[in-house]
Order: structure tokens, then sequence, then C-alpha cells
């Protein structure tokens, strides 16, 4: 399958983000423990911390983010139907922006899905 839009996203970002790691190394590497201290397993498993920094990507009208949580959202199990509740829930708290991001993560995650785990729709 080729890759998508939401691979294209994470494609395009990776030039300019190599450089500012190396640029700014204390400062992404503190970002980078943080997110991993925060994604980490706990009381609220990953597969649930994935569909809540999916949700707030699309409050926030972040593609970069709406790509790496969609990703992360596959890896860790999640499915389409919990992707499309918690999209409705996203367009409940956040109007009519949701109704143009929410499809935007919801189709971010189909295709690192169908990539990642050759599911077809």
């Amino acid at each position: 399958m080729s890759e998508g839009h939401y691979h294209e996203v994470l494609s395009e970002l990776s030039p300019a983000v190599k450089e500012l790691r190396s640029m700014t190394g204390e400062t992404w590497s503190a970002f980078a423990a943080l997110n991993k201290a925060a994604m980490a397993e706990g009381v609220i498993d990953g597969a649930h911390k994935e569909l809540i920094a999916l949700a707030i990507a699309i409050t926030r009208e972040c593609d970069g983010c709406i790509a790496s949580h969609a990703r992360g959202a596959v890896r860790k199990g999640v499915t389409r139907q919990q992707v499309a509740e918690m999209v409705g829930v996203a367009i409940l708290l956040n109007g009519g922006p949701a109704t143009v991001y929410g499809p935007r993560a919801y189709d971010a995650f189909v295709e690192y899905e169908q990539s990642m785990r050759g599911a077809t729709s």
C-alpha cells in the first residue's frame, strides 16, 4: 500500500525536526522525555492515552500531532470504533473545527491501520 497524506505530513516535517533537534538538543531531549513519561503505561493504559492525545490534537488543529498520535493509537491496538466515538466527543466539546479535524484524525488512523496491520476498510 502506498503511503498516504499523514505519512507525508511526518515525512515533510522530518528534515526540519532533525535540524532543530540538533540545534536545540536539551530542549528536544526534555520534550522527548516528557512524552515518554506522559505516554507510559500506568493506571491509564497507552491506548487510552493515545485517544486522549488524538482528541487534543483535533482541538488544537495540529496535523503533525494527528499523524503522530493516530500512528500511536494503531500501535496500541485502538479500534476504528474507538476513534470514531472519540471524534464525537471532540466535536461535542470543540464544535465546528472538530468536524474538520475529527475526520482528518479518523483518516490518519485508518491510513496507519492499513499500512501497519494490512487491514482493509
